[in-house]
């Protein structure tokens, strides 16, 4: 969930491992019994009828039904991760040995202790990138134009409930796990933060470049990882371009390096690409006001930002910290503004103490403490919960500044945009990209 560098930035930001095989579909029982016979055999008698039994073929036993994705999941993804990995130890992400002045961490016995006695929260953060993995490889497989938006995000928000056991219909599940945010899907010139809003009808188009952004968490470990899909090549070299760039930013992030240094490597990577469009070249740009961000438990934002371009921010990365590492390049202007009809919302962290007349805001507000609490969340998820007639006690909350509003960002009309994003835990040894998977 994209981090933006204006006034509202400081609130929110916005090897795949095959499982182990849950049960196999057992072969089908022999069907041939000894007296089993056809009409005209029940006739026989004695010899005969016996010398034909023992001539009968056998049928072939049935192979087990294939599953598709990890092994044991279901199409749609259905069976919780929990029960593909009973014993609770899910895969490691990637693992990347620190460099230079940290290269000693790797051995050190300090750093190695200290790193397994903090391994408890890991197990929660692999389990939700395990969902992520499993989620949007079948999405990539099977999201399609022609289909509408609402029908993608909601099989994509549906499958990470089901994955992490909380489908979210009880009051205070989606706090225990669910989705991290809300299913983002911007299209072309939008970079970020557009999810469909109840009765939206927009399909998706053959020439369309579709951000996919969304978080899993168990107990308030988000996971944010985000990836671009087309269905044309010749936006190919702008997805090359932001995978690049977000590659290189994973690779200069380390414990005490300045976030300055990593925006100048991502933009150096990201502006050496270009793309042809209908003839013309253009250059692919940072979006410079849109950044990653450190993650906190149950916070998408935790208050650090990790520009894509350079800047002089001298803040440096500590060891222990989350970090969802996001890059966006854009053909357009590279810099986005609020456009479009908001979805995304989430308590302010800095609310302030007001009285709330309307009891519809007050209700409202009860509702998204409980079954939200700071997660982001947006209008498709108050509709779940039976709610209607809430926009005015919405409003009510976003204007009083107790519930912050995250209206879609975009850059200029006609301009395609690309995103790429893993979240990397910054252990006291290695570095671990918790979200990688083989698909990016």
């Amino acid at each position: 969930m994209a981090a933006q560098t204006t006034e509202k930035l400081d609130h929110l930001d916005l090897n795949v491992q095959a499982a182990p095989t849950a049960d196999q579909v057992p072969a089908e029982a022999e069907e041939d019994s000894d007296d089993a016979q056809d009409g005209e055999g029940a006739a026989e008698t004695g010899a005969a009828g016996a010398d034909k039994k023992k001539k009968k073929k056998k049928k072939p036993k049935r192979k087990p039904k294939k599953k598709g994705g990890a092994k044991g999941q279901s199409e749609p993804p259905r069976v919780p991760v929990s029960n593909l990995f009973p014993n609770g130890q899910y895969p490691e992400g990637e693992i990347v040995e620190y460099l230079n002045d940290n290269a000693y961490r790797t051995t050190n016995e300090e750093k190695r202790y200290l790193d397994r006695m903090n391994n408890d929260f890991l197990q929660e953060y692999r389990q939700g990138a395990e969902v992520h993995r499993q989620v949007r490889q079948y999405a990539q497989k099977n999201i399609k134009p022609g289909q509408t938006l609402t029908e993608i995000a909601e099989g994509i928000e549906d499958s990470v409930r089901a994955l992490t056991g909380h489908p979210g219909l009880e009051e205070g599940d989606n706090t225990k796990g669910g989705m991290g945010f809300p299913c983002g899907l911007s299209i072309n010139h939008c970079a970020a933060h557009y999810t469909p809003n109840a009765g939206n009808k927009m399909v998706l188009n053959q020439g369309d470049v579709m951000k996919v952004d969304f978080g899993a968490h168990l107990n308030g470990r988000i996971v944010d990882s985000a990836f671009t899909m087309t269905f044309d090549p010749v936006y190919d070299p702008l997805l090359a371009a932001v995978k690049d760039a977000t590659n290189t930013g994973i690779r200069e992030a380390g414990i005490d390096v300045r976030m300055s240094d990593i925006g100048a490597a991502i933009q150096e990577a990201m502006e050496s690409y270009e793309v042809e469009l209908n003839g013309t070249m253009h250059p692919v740009k940072c979006i410079r006001n849109l950044n990653g961000h450190n993650i906190d438990q149950h916070v998408i934002h935790g208050g650090k930002s990790v520009p894509i371009v350079k800047s002089t921010d001298q803040t440096k990365m500590e060891e222990g910290e989350v970090f969802a590492i996001e890059t966006f390049g854009s053909t357009g202007k590279g810099y986005v503004r609020e456009e479009m009809e908001t979805s995304h919302y989430a308590l302010a962290s800095d609310a302030p103490n007001v009285p709330l007349r309307l009891t519809s805001a007050k209700n409202l507000l009860n509702l998204i403490n409980k079954n939200f609490g700071t997660l982001p969340f947006c209008r498709r998820y108050i509709d779940r919960l039976g709610q209607d007639k809430y926009l005015l006690g919405l409003n009510n909350l976003v204007s009083s500044g107790i519930v912050q509003d995250y209206p879609p960002l975009c850059d200029i009309k006609g301009s395609y945009t690309a995103q790429y994003e893993h979240t990397i835990v910054l252990r006291p040894n290695v570095k671990e990209v918790i979200s990688r998977g083989d698909d990016y």
